[in-house]
């Protein structure tokens, strides 16, 4: 997720619990929505699509922290 970013999101992190559950959350679904494309779990395509839409907005909001971050440190 948003490798370009990557020391940025080491940091955030070590720094901020609420980015490193956003973080940990977001690369479970990964998981999940993988494991699922790949035959390795099966649920249901409501299922899937939810959990797509929540990884979604999850790194959507692990960006919008980045940004503030990189403002608030000026990178």
């Amino acid at each position: 997720m948003l490798h370009e970013y990557r020391e940025v999101i080491s940091k955030l992190k070590v720094d901020n619990a609420h980015f490193a559950k956003i973080f940990e959350k977001h690369n479970e679904l990964d998981q999940k929505i993988t494991d699922a494309d790949e035959g390795r779990a099966h649920i249901s395509d409501a299922e899937l699509e939810t959990m797509k839409k929540e990884k979604l907005r999850l790194k959507d909001e692990a960006y919008a922290l980045i940004v503030a971050y990189k403002k608030e440190h000026n990178l």
